[in-house]
């Protein structure tokens, strides 16, 4: 890494992924929440309470069957997954990224859990577009692609421990999926497939590597710019006039 590895290490056990994750969701969600103006939904309760506009939501890239293939968006695949469409979605979805993200780079190391975490949105998402579900968005595609990864390595490292955990987890998302109306099951069994397959791909069981650090941070910056860009196409083809 040309000599800034030791100065990354210095950002934590998870290269400082756990709060750039939370801290980036919040700061866009917040930007969607100004964006919708009057269009903001105060009154209703539940899931859908402090939810911003569709408007905001596809300015910043929200994804789905129409924003990716009939509208040719296709970077929103990578951007969705920093988006959220209420308060107690980003409430839920952060504190589950909270528990796993630390947890995961323990297991795998903090650049594989960063990489699984983006290409488990991306799958959860292409395979939810995939299949119609017209619009789409927030960071359960690649907490599913987290748990897809712990169940390889409880699996690949004979800890039963860690994969009860990751079983009991999955299934509580499953009850959730199915009991709370709006949710997208197709982009959390798309992550969670992306996650396994990332794990299995890189075997958690080595040292992590140079490259992977590497391979890390160009997730990060893909993902950022791929929000940027949306921004900007969003105003030219005007989402805002």
């Amino acid at each position: 890494m040309w000599g800034f590895a030791p100065i990354l290490r210095q950002l934590g056990t998870d290269l400082g992924f756990v709060p750039l994750v939370i801290g980036a969701s919040s700061t866009i969600y917040l930007l969607t929440l100004l964006m919708s103006g009057a269009e903001l939904q105060t009154a209703a309760g539940g899931i859908n309470f402090l939810a911003p506009s569709t408007r905001a939501l596809l300015l910043f890239g929200m994804t789905g069957s129409y924003p990716a293939f009939q509208y040719g968006w296709w970077w929103t695949l990578l951007s969705a997954s920093w988006l959220h469409g209420g308060l107690l979605h980003i409430l839920f979805n952060m504190m589950a990224v909270r528990n796993l993200g630390f947890a995961m780079a323990d297991l795998v190391g903090p650049s594989r859990t960063v990489i699984i975490y983006t290409v488990s949105g991306v799958t959860g998402f292409l395979l939810s577009s995939t299949v119609g579900v017209p619009y789409t968005m927030g960071a359960s595609a690649s907490i599913c692609g987290l748990l897809g990864a712990m169940l390889h390595y409880g699996r690949k490292s004979g800890s039963s421990m860690i994969h009860t955990y990751a079983v009991q987890y999955a299934l509580m998302l499953v009850v959730m999926g199915f009991a709370i109306r709006g949710i997208d099951n197709y982009a959390h069994a798309g992550g969670f497939a992306g996650g396994y397959a990332v794990s299995a791909f890189f075997n958690p069981l080595t040292r992590e590597r140079g490259d992977h650090m590497l391979i890390a941070v160009l997730c990060l910056v893909a993902s950022f710019l791929a929000i940027v860009y949306s921004v900007i196409h969003g105003l030219g083809v005007g989402l805002y006039r």
